[in-house]
């Protein structure tokens, strides 16, 4: 049995990297351990007109059951993860301490917070722990294990900055949402595609959601 992935949904915008960073993995047939802070909540339904209570939220609500015959890329990807069926969603409140990833002892294969809103950021390196969300993070820079964060800001502040350099020296992996351009972008799909995949690549999850550098198409 794989270990599930944390994933944290929060406030910044980048929305659709969530949902399809959540699509992605839950095809490939992996475990998702899921929380959403209340402006991750607003910026879903801001940004994707998607609407849901977190005080009784359905994960299913950002999944699609089956892969879409359009999707190429998606099928592939479970194809070479040999997903035959999609991995389990289960959803933890922000304020539920008692839930598996707020403790060291519940093993993952990592986490990521996308989008990571600044507030977050400044509470996951300050150790403030105000939600299950922040916790979460913690237990996993104090255990070693993989903490991608994916902040969408313009431009930074110095203490944006000092919290960004913060976040690397405790050993997190700060990915800012900043899709390349190298890879025959046709559409804003691709881009999207392009910020999942490097998160991908960082869990160690095979993919086949863009072309890498120096292969041919």
């Amino acid at each position: 049995m794989s270990l599930p992935v944390v994933v944290a949904i929060t406030g910044a915008s980048g929305a659709v990297y969530a949902r399809r960073l959540l699509n992605v993995l839950h095809h490939s047939g992996l475990d998702i351990q899921l929380s959403i802070s209340p402006s991750g909540k607003t910026v879903f339904h801001q940004e994707l007109d998607i609407e849901f209570e977190l005080d009784s939220f359905d994960p299913e609500t950002l999944v699609a059951s089956e892969i879409p015959p359009s999707d190429v890329r998606l099928a592939k990807t479970a194809e070479m993860n040999q997903a035959t069926a999609p991995g389990t969603l289960r959803y933890f409140h922000f304020t539920d301490f008692m839930s598996p990833m707020a403790s060291g002892s519940a093993r993952s294969a990592g986490m990521v917070v996308c989008p990571c809103s600044g507030g977050t950021l400044a509470g996951i390196v300050h150790g403030t722990c105000t939600n299950l969300i922040q916790r979460a993070a913690e237990v996993h820079l104090k255990e070693r294990r993989k903490l991608i964060l994916v902040p969408r800001e313009t431009p930074l502040s110095l203490g944006y900055i000092d919290n960004l350099r913060k976040a690397a020296e405790a050993g997190a992996v700060v990915m800012p949402a900043m899709p390349g351009w190298y890879h025959g972008v046709e559409s804003l799909d691709d881009l999207i595609d392009f910020m999942v995949a490097r998160i991908l690549d960082q869990l160690e999850i095979p993919h086949a959601l863009m072309q890498r550098w120096g292969e041919d198409a």
